[in-house]
């Protein structure tokens, strides 16, 4: 990691443009070019999906690009992102969403395809986030490997979810291996072991500073960070970041001390933009009581009558972990780009484009 933050820290970071909030390095150069990346994109894909199948007994399965309005399927990410709809002729105008995420659809299809404890799936899952901030890590677009497996009754722990993601984090540093082994000039600087801490914790030691602050001193000093308890309320009355509250069990309480949540995010230090970044969100999922004190909290009770949500009370839906992996943001991360329009094509604002050039950071 040395190497590559002396090389960083020689470097001016820039703003792009008035549109994004993260900055780039002034002077970047890439490692790879256009070709080349696109190849790299290819296998850092299929060495992944196919260690995380293996480790986690997971089966791939086809995702859909669109769901029926009103079934409480499609995700309300932080409850306030507004999914894309439109109206489909053929079949008397019926009002259908462009999914956002897969949490919901996934745990439905576990019960479909009858897997048992030990055992799920992971799919490609494509969404269009309209209200999505854009900045270097942030598009319109949003690609990532979206996996469900079910677990028992004993596996609601935190002992457990800890076990699943060092099996997650493991995986994401052989891969880190692998793209060096592939390509010379790129250095592993992941550490070995990922640190957990909890929110309430992370408030304690950072207090005056915001999550995100917090997160990246944190980050920064560990190397690679999983983040728990991420939707319930800390002590100063706010949650660390927001969460649905009908996929991720964030309110149950998780240890002796009282600290709350089933769930939390995987973050790396990424020294080109010198930010923590976020890889993965996931979480042990709401079970029938915990599902009716997070929609009890978040004042959205009405969702009970959703076709999910009651599968869910009724006790038709199994019990699950899972999550999603930023398919862009991984490749980004291993390939030491310096924005996500260089791994993924989506639209950009012109501005972005013709700053991103200047700065040799060519966008698909």
């Amino acid at each position: 990691m040395k190497a590559i933050q002396s090389t960083i820290e020689k470097q001016e970071l820039v703003k792009i443009d008035k549109f994004s909030g993260l900055l780039v390095p002034q002077k970047y150069k890439p490692l790879l070019d256009l070709t080349k990346t696109e190849l790299a994109i290819l296998k850092i894909k299929d060495f992944f999906q196919t260690n995380l199948s293996f480790e986690l007994s997971l089966t791939r399965v086809s995702a859909p690009l669109i769901v029926k309005s009103g079934t409480g399927i499609n995700d309300q990410l932080n409850g306030i992102e507004k999914p894309v709809s439109f109206k489909i002729k053929a079949m008397n105008e019926m009002k259908v969403e462009i999914v956002q995420s897969l949490a919901k659809w996934k745990r439905m299809r576990l019960a479909d395809y009858q897997f048992k404890a030990g055992h799920g799936l992971y799919t490609d899952m494509n969404a269009i986030r309209p209200d999505e901030e854009l900045d270097s890590i942030h598009s319109l677009y949003v690609d990532q490997w979206d996996w469900e497996r079910v677990i028992s009754v004993g596996d609601r722990n935190l002992k457990f979810l800890k076990s699943i993601v060092e099996t997650i984090y493991s995986t994401i540093v052989r891969t880190e291996k692998y793209v060096s082994f592939l390509y010379s000039q790129i250095k592993p600087i992941l550490p070995d072991k990922i640190h957990f801490i909890h929110t309430e914790e992370l408030e304690k030691l950072y207090p005056k500073l915001t999550p995100k602050e917090r997160e990246y001193q944190i980050t920064k000093k560990y190397g690679a960070v999983f983040v728990i308890g991420i939707g319930s309320d800390l002590k100063n009355g706010q949650p660390h970041d927001g969460r649905s509250p009908d996929y991720d069990d964030w309110s149950s309480i998780n240890n002796q001390k009282g600290y709350k949540g089933l769930n939390g995010d995987i973050l790396v230090y990424y020294p080109i933009l010198d930010i923590a970044l976020e890889l993965s969100s996931m979480g042990i999922r709401v079970d029938p009581n915990s599902l009716k004190a997070q929609l009890e909290i978040r004042g959205c009770t009405e969702r009970k009558e959703l076709l999910f949500h009651k599968k869910l009370l009724n006790g038709k839906l199994p019990l699950s972990i899972g999550g999603g992996i930023g398919q862009s943001r991984l490749c980004m991360f291993f390939l030491r780009k310096a924005h996500i329009g260089e791994i993924q094509t989506s639209i950009w604002p012109m501005e972005t484009r013709e700053q991103c050039k200047k700065l040799n950071i060519f966008l698909l």
